[in-house]
Order: structure tokens, then C-alpha cells, then sequence
């Protein structure tokens, strides 16, 4: 364990979280886990190469599986993390998507808690987000008091519930994205169901929790990550062990089934993205215009001025699941899924900053 002797009181888990989330003096990241050739706690993954042809995974923009990386981490059973697999450009399309598209309703968000919306949320903020990539900060826009948006199955941050009749159809493109990714990794029958979409700003954390809502543990969490870095801890069954930090960068994408669903995690910090840009530099690339039968419009370049405004210091990660079991419905009883709560933890983004909006904090009380 990396961190000191554990305060009275306070777990492995915890300890981990502060040391990483701590500003001053900042964390040493000595020994955070970079997903690359030769580190010794990793194991090459065999993919399902032939489950999808490079038409379809091209249609939503990813590589031919064959050029994709992904690995095993030892100790972690039913974990899998790929490396950036995004043809050159098509982040920017998915990026467009979780800014303008998804936000918008009948899809829900955390402002719909606080204020009636006119209009869309890219309608309202992109004029100013495009003369703040010039002009420097002021206000921040409602996109940038964005925290999380809702597909599907919307989940009910108040009851921990799912709703048969709170649901709003799943995006077609996500779940072909999901889709192609299930296959890849080996899960024939996965479904988007559900989908939570965090945004991240520099100050932003995730707390601590458990993913044991879903009656299907073997169906996996999709996990797809845009724009700045973070460190995301990956524990064990009880917050008693000590996590693993490891670094998560744009365009890379876990894959949670099995027993790690089971697994404490977190995000305790974002981070710019090494190297000295102001974006990664799969961000940097041009958007394509080539179509090769695309499910997604590219990303024009007025669009991705806004996006890149927001990435300079956002992060974005989308979540998919599957909520029932296959052939599965809602419990009769109040036609409702109950989400299984950590104690003390939050679910969602946390903010240390003032947003000027009333933050929700989806805690359960001990």
C-alpha cells in the first residue's frame, strides 16, 4: 500500500482516494498504472477478432479489431481495459454527440433539477463557448454546469430506482457502438438498456461506490472515456483493500463484468493530459470526412471549435449497461429495479467548485 499509516476510522479505499485527490503538495503518480507494452502487471487479452467485420466497426468509428490493444490487469477477474481503439478523427463525432445530441430531451440531466430549459443546451452555450476559446473565461455556460445526462433507462438519483415508465428510447448509435464492443470482447447477448454520461471539470471527482444494480452481473458495464485524463481506482470487495490506480486517457474504453462488477471504484482526480498540449493528441487530428457508411454525421469544424472549447478542461465518460436479465422484466412488485446503494458514497460527480447551480449529491445516509 502506497499511502501512509490509516487515520482511526478511515479505510484502505479512502486513504488511496485522498492521497490522489490531494492538491498541495499533488500526489506522486510514480505508481499509477499506464496501459502500455511491458508493464508487468499486465496481460495481453485475446479479442473475438471475428465476431465483428470492419464495416461495422468502422460504421462507428473504430479500428478492424485485429489492430486493437487490450489487456488483463493480474487480480482483477472480468476486467478489461482498451487502448484508444477510435479511427483517427471519429472521437470528435462521439464528443459532438455527448455535448449537443444527448443532452437534449427526453433524455434527463442534473439542470433539470434546478431550472426550466427554453431551448437545448448546445443551442444556449455555444456562442459563448466559441468566443471563450478566443477571448478567455467569464461565466461558465450551461453546458459547463453539465453533470450528468441519462439514455434509456433512466436511472432516479433520489430513489436509487429504475422506472418501466421513466425511459426514453436508447440512441441508436450508442448501442451500436456498445454492440461492437460486447462482441469484440466475447458477450454475444449484451443490450444497451441504460446509459449514464458523467462530465467532468479539472476539480471534479467520482466517489466511491459498487455497480451492483443490474440483475445480470455477468453482462458487462461499458465504459468509453473523451478529453482529459483521469486516475480511476479499481479496489476489491471490501474497501478494506487497497486500490489500484491506474490511468485513464481519451478514447480508451473498460469493459467491467463478472466479479469486477463487484469491485470498488472511483475517480478521484482529473488530470491534463501528459505531453504539453492543451488536448490529447488523438484530439488534435482533423475531423474525417469520409462516411465509409458511417452511423454518425462528421463532426463539422464550427461543431468541434465548441467541443474543443469544453474539452480544455472537461472530461466526458459515457456508461452503458443492461439493466434486466435476458428475457427479464421489472419486479411486479411497484414495477421498479432497485439500485443497491454503498453507504456514505456518492454516485455521481462531485464539484469542488461553485457552479452557480445547486449540486445534487446522491448520498445514502448511515
Amino acid at each position: 500500500m502506497s499511502a501512509a499509516v490509516l487515520e482511526q476510522g478511515e479505510d484502505a479505499f479512502r486513504k488511496i482516494f485522498r492521497l490522489y485527490r490531494r492538491k498541495n503538495p499533488p500526489a506522486d503518480l510514480s505508481g499509477v498504472l499506464e496501459y502500455r507494452p511491458g508493464e508487468s502487471r499486465l496481460r495481453g487479452a485475446e479479442l473475438c477478432v471475428g465476431a465483428v467485420t470492419d464495416q461495422d466497426a468502422a460504421r462507428v468509428g473504430l479500428q478492424p479489431l485485429h489492430q486493437w490493444s487490450a489487456y488483463h490487469v493480474d487480480g482483477y477477474p472480468g476486467f478489461l481495459f482498451i487502448v484508444n481503439p477510435f479511427l483517427p478523427g471519429w472521437q470528435h463525432r462521439w464528443v459532438r454527440q455527448c455535448l449537443k445530441r444527448y443532452p437534449r430531451k427526453p433524455n434527463v440531466c442534473n439542470l433539470d433539477l434546478h431550472m426550466s430549459l427554453d431551448g437545448d443546451l448546445w443551442g444556449l452555450s455555444h456562442a459563448q463557448l466559441r468566443k471563450k476559446s478566443s477571448q478567455g473565461r467569464s461565466e461558465k455556460t450551461l453546458l459547463e454546469k453539465l453533470r450528468w445526462v441519462t439514455l434509456g433507462l433512466h436511472y432516479n438519483w433520489d430513489t436509487k430506482k429504475y422506472y418501466r415508465e421513466h425511459q426514453s428510447p436508447f440512441p441508436v448509435d450508442l448501442a451500436e457502438l456498445s454492440r461492437c464492443v460486447s462482441l469484440a470482447c466475447g458477450f454475444q447477448n449484451f443490450k444497451a438498456e441504460a446509459g449514464i454520461l458523467n462530465y467532468y471539470r479539472m476539480d471534479s471527482s467520482l466517489g466511491i461506490h459498487v455497480d451492483e444494480s443490474e440483475l445480470d452481473h455477468s453482462s458487462p458495464l461499458l465504459s468509453f472515456c473523451f478529453g482529459q485524463s483521469s486516475i480511476f481506482l479499481l479496489g476489491g470487495l471490501s474497501r478494506d483493500v487497497a486500490p489500484t490506480p491506474m490511468m485513464m486517457h481519451s478514447g480508451d474504453i473498460m469493459v467491467m463484468s463478472g466479479a469486477s462488477r463487484l469491485l470498488y471504484h472511483a475517480v478521484p482526480r482529473i488530470l491534463r493530459h501528459p505531453g504539453g498540449g492543451v488536448l490529447p493528441p488523438c484530439l488534435s487530428v482533423s475531423p474525417s470526412s469520409d462516411e465509409r457508411d458511417a452511423l454518425l454525421e462528421p463532426c463539422s469544424p464550427a461543431d468541434w471549435e465548441v467541443c474543443e472549447s469544453y474539452l480544455l478542461s472537461s472530461r466526458i465518460n459515457m456508461t452503458v449497461r443492461r439493466v434486466l436479465e435476458e428475457g427479464g422484466s421489472f419486479p411486479a412488485e411497484g414495477d421498479t429495479l432497485h439500485i443497491k446503494a454503498t453507504q456514505g458514497d456518492t454516485y455521481h460527480v462531485e464539484d469542488d467548485e461553485s457552479e452557480g447551480v445547486k449540486r445534487v449529491r446522491t448520498t445514502v445516509k448511515d
